[in-house]
């Protein structure tokens, strides 16, 4: 590893902490590196992330360069020789001890979170081989249609593909989540925590770009980024709204469905953000179990009678999930469980789906089903 990727990844170790994550900090800090390779700055991402990754593993009264050699050289390893590592050190040393209180830790979950994560893209319905084709170094999802598994160097962003709007970046779990909600192009649906938009385009395409989707985000910000994504992707059958998540709805309209992409304590990305291991604790876990079922409560009232209610998180708390969900079946009991097929055709058809990374190959994921 060249001096100056360990350089540029300390950097990025040095600035980062809960309030500002490493992802974040590396995007900003290779921007300003206009001079770095394309392959120098694949070198940094990855050693900044396997530094958190095996963090566990290392010596924190080494020097950082020295941690940070570490920390690839275990990463290689682990790639070409998975079971050179014992089970007891796996469970010990790659999660907080706390996650077992709320998660059932296994050694295959652990594997998958040591593995270094796959980036998936979502084509337009029907697109897949033309895309896969077209940008080369693509595997095509066994399970998903639409999915792909990038495996190339490209700037993705840059590419005349995307500029067209032929392909968006979104994770296999929550491409999942759009087929489970499973719109209908004459219905209206509302994308309650929409953040940037990737779920909203997905439920757009699965509608055809015909009836109406409300998003809404408390984060002014986050709707123009989804103006600009909406734009690119050529989907116009949306509206925007700010709702911070209060009891007054964004608007008055009913819903034939309802999609709660809650905040969540993000354990499921674990694998892709390995960061939040060592930033995220109990405490979050248990506040934010709160916020998701007073979320939930407040969407009720915007269901048309027939409506489906759609929850889903990024986690795989306790907390988060299944006491959630059983929460707001005793709060409204007028809410009948919905059974939904598995996409991934893992687990039979039920109203609660749990996306492990060891059957998806993304992030591990939460989605819960009611019909009012």
């Amino acid at each position: 590893m060249q001096n100056r990727v360990l350089e540029i990844a300390a950097s990025v170790i040095a600035k980062s902490d809960r309030s500002h994550p490493a992802d974040a900090v590396l995007r900003t800090k290779l921007r300003k590196q206009k001079s770095l390779p394309p392959e120098q700055s694949r070198e940094t991402a990855r050693a900044v992330f396997a530094y958190y990754r095996w963090m566990g593993w290392l010596d924190r009264r080494q020097p950082i360069s020295k941690q940070l050699r570490q920390a690839v050289e275990l990463a290689d390893r682990f790639q070409h020789e998975p079971g050179g590592f014992s089970s007891e050190d796996l469970l010990a040393k790659a999660i907080p001890p706390w996650t077992s209180l709320q998660v059932n830790v296994t050694v295959e979950w652990i594997h998958a979170l040591q593995t270094e994560p796959k980036l998936w893209l979502r084509t337009r319905p029907g697109q897949g081989k033309a895309v896969a084709t077209k940008l080369g170094d693509c595997q095509l999802s066994h399970t998903l249609a639409d999915a792909l598994c990038y495996e190339g160097t490209k700037d993705l962003f840059r590419t005349p593909e995307f500029q067209a709007g032929e392909f968006e970046l979104q994770d296999i779990s929550s491409q999942a989540v759009g087929l489970i909600c499973n719109p209908r192009p004459a219905e209206t649906w509302w994308d309650a925590c929409a953040g940037e938009g990737g779920k909203t385009l997905h439920l757009s395409d699965l509608m055809r770009n015909q009836g109406l989707i409300w998003a809404s985000d408390k984060a002014e910000w986050r709707l123009q980024k989804l103006k600009q994504r909406a734009a690119r992707a050529k989907v116009f059958n949306y509206r925007t709204a700010l709702w911070n998540g209060a009891q007054k709805l964004p608007t008055k309209t009913k819903f034939n469905g309802v999609l709660v992409d809650a905040p969540c304590s993000g354990l499921g990305t674990w694998q892709r953000n390995p960061q939040a291991r060592w930033t995220t604790g109990p405490q979050d876990v248990e506040e934010l179990g709160t916020l998701q079922e007073r979320l939930l409560a407040n969407v009720v009232p915007g269901l048309k009678p027939g409506g489906r209610l759609i929850y889903a998180v990024c986690t795989l708390t306790r907390r988060e999930t299944t006491d959630v969900a059983a929460s707001l079946q005793r709060r409204f009991p007028e809410l009948q469980p919905l059974i939904a097929t598995d996409p991934f055709g893992a687990s039979p058809p039920s109203a609660h789906h749990w996306l492990w990374p060891k059957v998806t190959y993304g992030n591990g994921m939460f989605v819960a089903a009611w019909q009012k």
